[in-house]
């Protein structure tokens, strides 16, 4: 039997959102204050499995775990990791790698950092395309080389985890990961079992968003809910795939910058 992985994939954990992370219309709904986190962290703490790592997951025995992921690499990541660390617990930090030292996002410095504290760091692709599922094979195997190649260089150590900019995977996005030679992608499916797709072990996540209930967060890291939030992400692709075009203006509004934003 397969272990069930309840990852939770939050983004950005600050009480000043103007200056953390992304500046557009589709980010403020995953800003959550650091009192929120916390209160997140209190239930988690009380309710489900103690967050571990995906490398300490074994795939081949059954079992429930909790990884708790970060995506964006904004500078936000630094709160949410001495909040971790007054825990005891340990994360998953995926970075934009051309965003690493601009505004709103952590320096190469504090990804060290975060390596050192003994959180794993991955790439969340070099540039961010929004949708990347609709990019051609040669320019997703360049996101993710550029992307690991950058981390390997600044951590001095192989860089195997990643996840999906953008929300919208396929099985090209999921190849794409392994050929670049990652061995772990997360994806913002609502997924609890993990899959291998050509050597790559992918896996699903529940998006955590700023009004996300405390005790629904606790419920969903427990492996409770996850049927629920699958079907409500397949009905929303489904509207995606009957309307290409719509989804695409709705994707551009989201990610358009706002004014003086990144």
């Amino acid at each position: 039997m397969n272990p069930r992985v309840a990852a939770l994939m939050y983004h950005d954990v600050t009480d000043e959102p103007t200056t953390s992370g992304f500046q557009r219309p589709g980010a403020w709904a995953y800003k959550l204050s650091r009192q929120r986190f916390d209160e997140h962290l209190t239930r988690l703490g009380a309710a489900a499995p103690v967050p571990s790592l995906v490398s300490d997951v074994t795939l081949a025995r059954a079992g429930d775990h909790l990884l708790l992921t970060f995506d964006d690499g904004a500078l936000g990541a630094r709160h949410a990791a001495d909040m971790l660390a007054r825990r005891g617990w340990r994360a998953h930090f995926f970075v934009v790698t051309a965003l690493l030292g601009t505004p709103g996002f952590l320096a190469p410095t504090d990804v060290r950092a975060l390596r050192a504290a003994g959180h794993l760091v991955g790439s969340h692709s070099h540039t961010h395309p929004d949708i990347f599922r609709d990019l051609p094979p040669a320019r997703m195997a360049l996101e993710w080389r550029t992307s690991r190649a950058v981390l390997e260089d600044l951590l001095g150590e192989p860089c195997t985890l990643a996840s999906v900019p953008g929300g919208d995977s396929s099985a090209d996005v999921f190849r794409s990961a392994a050929d670049a030679g990652y061995r772990f992608l997360f994806t913002s499916e609502p997924w609890l079992y993990p899959r291998r797709v050509a050597g790559c072990v992918v896996l699903g996540r529940f998006s955590v968003k700023a009004q996300t209930p405390p005790g629904r967060v606790a419920a969903i890291a427990a492996c409770r809910g996850w049927g629920r939030a699958l079907a409500w992400r397949r009905f929303t692709t489904l509207l995606r795939r009957t309307a290409p075009w719509a989804y695409r203006a709705y994707v551009r509004h989201r990610t358009a910058a706002a004014p003086g934003g990144s």
